[in-house]
């Protein structure tokens, strides 16, 4: 999306995708590590295994992987494991279109909610999914991090 009008995409990963997503985690998460004290869970991510499970779609934008979703169905919601877009490609609506995906996956398993944690410490996470309409459900600290864990129950008229 190198200008208004301009096409994104998304796709399922493949397996020749798994280091550009290591890369964007990098990125994207790398602010983080000075205020957490350590490098957050999704830049160790085991990118090539859950593409080989299936559980990881892409944004592709001006040519290149610019953003990816690690989610899947569990019994009571969506389960959305790690988002992140390329902070050279954010503003421009990528994440929006993963989270759409993500409503899209919802429904189409038959789930009525979205759920997910981020840490504590990522205010902007925590901004960017209360604007979209998730909940804090509960805080906990998980293998060191200060975890907050959220629920977004989806609209029933779609």
């Amino acid at each position: 999306m190198s200008g208004p009008g301009a096409v994104a995409h998304l796709r399922a990963a493949a397996p020749a995708d798994a280091a550009r997503l290591r890369e964007i985690a990098r990125a994207a998460y790398q602010k983080y590590v000075p205020r957490i004290g350590r490098e957050p869970m999704p830049m160790g991510a085991d990118f090539a295994g859950q593409i080989a499970a299936a559980r990881v779609i892409v944004v592709e934008a001006d040519g290149t992987v610019a953003g990816y979703m690690v989610a899947w169905a569990e019994c009571d919601a969506y389960y959305i494991d790690n988002i992140a877009v390329d902070p050279a490609h954010q503003g421009r609506g990528l994440g929006r279109m993963l989270i759409a995906c993500a409503v899209r996956a919802t429904r189409q398993h038959g789930l009525g909610a979205i759920r997910l944690y981020t840490n504590a410490a990522m205010r902007e996470n925590l901004a960017i999914y209360a604007r979209i309409g998730f909940v804090e459900t509960r805080r906990a600290s998980e293998d060191g991090f200060d975890r907050v864990f959220m629920r977004w129950d989806l609209p029933a008229d779609g």
